[in-house]
């Protein structure tokens, strides 16, 4: 009986520490990924396509670390993902327009 005590209070303790972790902990940094992931897909999209720069130049242009996000090219479309695609972007570009996003989730 004891040890089924002490295992419930483990489970409560680690389930209030993982809403912990995950309020105070991750949240922002999501809050952060939905952001530049979009911003990056455009911007390297721009850089891409508009610029006609080479993909490894175009990463080197962002003032903060987005080393986790990836980037992928596929013909006038620049795909970006962080977290194993948890969080995407795709910006397409369109001639005489430029680039623009055209979805994220």
């Amino acid at each position: 009986m004891k040890f089924v005590k002490a295992a419930a209070i483990l489970i409560i303790v680690a389930g209030v520490a993982a809403l912990l972790y995950w309020q105070f902990g991750l949240r922002p940094q999501l809050a952060q990924a939905r952001v530049a992931v979009p911003y990056g897909a455009k911007m390297v999209c721009s850089c891409r396509f508009v610029a006609e720069r080479p993909m490894e130049s175009c990463r080197s242009d962002f003032t903060e670390d987005l080393s986790a996000v990836t980037f992928t090219e596929d013909g006038q479309t620049i795909r970006a993902s962080v977290l194993s695609g948890w969080i995407k972007a795709e910006a397409r570009h369109e001639d005489g327009l430029g680039c623009t996003l055209v979805k994220t989730d």
